[in-house]
């Protein structure tokens, strides 16, 4: 049986939606505290995270943390949907790269503007907002999802967080960016993880 560690409204929300797109059995495990940005909060015991954060995710003795870890390894083990390209896809690449650049770009580039740090180019493995938009925004110009017609999990770590930051000073809504938000929130497995995240 699947368990995702889950407290509301953090990251681990949208792998709800992961678990329900694919289809597959899982249960919840809710995390009863976490730390906070103004450092009240305190690590769950009951929270197999390292660093006592939200998502984490068991299978079994099987322990997986990190989101773009976890969406791979969830799409990797329940294959059925097509929710991600599997080893000889040809969007393979694509796939595992844009899950890369989530986490080692994206987060990175988004956390550096909200704490106003200066991204020194050429240095930095992550780029500034507006690079990050650029290509987000040539890539969306071509297909409905990052993956072109194929829709998949990066598209759930990607919506979500875009959903989350609209029209905050972070991410300025466009019809692009909301016409691809629309695309993946309509999906009925969003709204049945809507309907689980407080349970």
């Amino acid at each position: 049986m699947i368990t995702l560690y889950h407290h509301p409204r953090t990251r681990s929300s949208r792998f709800i939606f992961l678990l329900e797109e694919l289809g597959t059995p899982y249960e919840i495990h809710r995390i009863t505290n976490i730390r906070r940005p103004d450092g009240s909060g305190e690590v769950d015991p009951g929270n197999p995270h390292p660093h006592g954060k939200s998502p984490a995710l068991k299978d079994g003795d099987t322990l997986v943390w990190e989101s773009s870890a976890i969406a791979l390894y969830l799409t990797d083990r329940f294959v059925q949907n097509g929710i991600g390209p599997v080893v000889g896809d040809p969007l393979r690449g694509a796939y595992v790269s844009w899950l890369s650049y989530y986490a080692g770009v994206m987060e990175p580039a988004w956390m550096s503007a909200y704490m106003k740090w200066e991204v020194p180019r050429g240095m930095a493995g992550w780029v500034k907002t507006d690079d990050v938009m650029a290509f987000i925004n040539a890539t969306l110009a071509k297909g409905p999802y990052l993956l072109g017609e194929k829709f998949s999990a990066a598209d759930i770590l990607v919506g979500t967080t875009f959903k989350m930051f609209m029209g905050s000073p972070l991410l300025e809504p466009t019809p692009l960016l909301e016409a691809y938000v629309k695309r993946i929130t309509d999906r009925p497995a969003y709204a049945r993880a809507q309907a689980k995240e407080n349970d």
